[in-house]
């Protein structure tokens, strides 16, 4: 079976005027399969699909292969985060 690319989380900016409630800030990176759990539960839930397209070989329109950018749903700040892809399968 072949193994699945590593991809990483990043919070890349914040905007709104509240800080964010799991206490994340611009900069924090996460393993997403070794990290999640640090990740806070509203953005992984959003992270997810974004997470399997780009495992399974998809890719996000208006967003660079290999790389998604989402938001948080928290409306008092909203956190944008990106899912990239840092190893790709062998062979690919």
């Amino acid at each position: 079976m072949a193994r699945r690319p590593r991809i990483q989380i990043t919070l890349t900016e914040r905007i709104g005027a509240h800080p964010c409630h799991h206490g994340h800030k611009p900069g924090d990176t996460w393993d997403f399969d070794t990290e999640r759990g640090k990740l806070c539960p509203m953005a992984a839930h959003v992270a997810f699909p974004y997470v399997d397209i780009l495992r399974y070989g998809g890719s996000i329109p208006g967003n660079e292969p290999g790389c998604a950018r989402f938001c948080c749903p928290d409306v008092d700040t909203i956190n944008v985060f990106e899912a990239r892809i840092v190893e790709r399968e062998e062979g690919r």
